[in-house]
C-alpha cells in the first residue's frame, strides 16, 4: 500500500557475545514483522529485554538486520533519544546545540529554536549553567526540550515519558499528542499501559524477540496482561 512507510518482514538482529570456549550470538530479534502507515500512532509493548528497543534501532535505520527484510519508503525516521551528546561540564545552552547537531539539526535551526528549548525545559538561568549542576530530572527536562524539536517524518520514542516529575510528564506527553495531531507517524516504546493507552491505537506485543500479537489497542493488552498473570500464577 502505498501509505506503508516501513514494512519490517521477519527481522533478526543478533549481537556477538565472549564466552571462555567460544564465541555465541544472542538474537536480541528474532522474528518480527510489522507495517508502520503513515499517521499511525504504534505502541510496543513487552517484558526488559523483549527486543523493543533494538526494534526501535532497525525501524531508525541505525541497525541493519542479520537476517528479514526492512523495506522503508523516502522518509525520514528519527529515534527521540535523550541525553544525546550532552557534556557535563558545557552549559545547558551549550549541551542543547550538540545534541541537536547529532539528531540531525543544522545549526542555525537549533539557534533560532534555543528560545523555545529553554522556555520549555523551565531551567530559567540554569539553561546558562554547567549541567553537572543539575539534578537528573532537570536534565531529562533540557534533553526532551531539544528532542522534540525534530520533526522527522516517523518520530520513534523509547521510554523517554517515564522521566522526570508528574508535571513534566503531562507537558511532555501533550506536546506529543500535537505532534501526532499534526499527522506525524509514531511508534511509542512504554511500560506504561496508561501512555500508550492515550497516544496510541495500535500495540504490538514483542517477547523474547519476536512478535507475538498485533491489533487494536485493548485487544493486545488484554492477552498481555493474559499472558503476565499465567506466569506470574505459574512462577
Amino acid at each position: 500500500m502505498n501509505d506503508v512507510l516501513v514494512e519490517l518482514r521477519n527481522v533478526g538482529v543478533a549481537f556477538n557475545t565472549q564466552r571462555r570456549v567460544a564465541d555465541r550470538r544472542f538474537w536480541a530479534l528474532e522474528d518480527v514483522s510489522l507495517s508502520l502507515r503513515r499517521g499511525e500512532r504504534l505502541g510496543v509493548i513487552g517484558r526488559n529485554g523483549a527486543g523493543k528497543s533494538t526494534l526501535l534501532r532497525v525501524i531508525a535505520g541505525i541497525l541493519t538486520p542479520d537476517r528479514g527484510s526492512v523495506r522503508r519508503g523516502p522518509v525520514s525516521c528519527q529515534l527521540l533519544s535523550l541525553a544525546l551528546g550532552f557534556t557535563a561540564h558545557l552549559s545547558g545552552r551549550d549541551n542543547a546545540v550538540l545534541s541537536g547537531l547529532m539528531l540531525g539539526l543544522r545549526r542555525r535551526d537549533i539557534d533560532a529554536r534555543l528560545p523555545a528549548i529553554r522556555e520549555f525545559s523551565e531551567l530559567g538561568d540554569f539553561f546558562e549553567q554547567p549541567i553537572a549542576t543539575y539534578s537528573s530530572g532537570m536534565t531529562m527536562r533540557l534533553a526532551f526540550s531539544v528532542a522534540i524539536q525534530v520533526e522527522p517524518d516517523v518520530l520513534l520514542i523509547d521510554e523517554v515519558l517515564a522521566v522526570g516529575d508528574a508535571e513534566f510528564q503531562q507537558k511532555s506527553g501533550a506536546a506529543l499528542r500535537k505532534r501526532m495531531g499534526e499527522g506525524h507517524t509514531v511508534v511509542l516504546v512504554s511500560h506504561d499501559e496508561s501512555q500508550i493507552a492515550a497516544l496510541c491505537d495500535r500495540v504490538l506485543w514483542v517477547e523474547h524477540g519476536k512478535s507475538v500479537r498485533e491489533g487494536a489497542r485493548d485487544e493486545v493488552f488484554a492477552a498481555y496482561r493474559g499472558d503476565l498473570h499465567l506466569n506470574g500464577a505459574a512462577a
